[in-house]
């Protein structure tokens, strides 16, 4: 990638010296920009964080919910050992 980004080479040569795709060159240099914070975007460490932090949200969703069930059999006085 330093050699695409100095402009030693034209991206379709240096894609082409690696045995990949020009556009998979581009998005590696995408990537790299926004993981450096050149361009504005979603890093991969947080993209990992968000992915994390929605389970945990979907696992204390859950567990409310069944708290919620119980709070509202339990008012209904149905109370064990009554």
């Amino acid at each position: 990638m330093a050699v695409a980004r100095r402009g030693e080479a034209p991206l379709k040569q240096v894609a082409k010296d690696f045995g990949i795709s020009e556009s998979c060159l581009a998005h590696w240099l995408r990537a790299a920009d926004v993981e450096n914070g050149a361009r504005p975007g979603v890093t991969r460490e947080e993209s990992a964080e968000l992915r994390e932090l929605r389970k945990r949200n979907r696992l204390l969703e859950q567990e409310n919910e069944v708290l919620r069930q119980a709070a509202a059999y339990l008012a209904q006085g149905n109370l064990p050992g009554k």
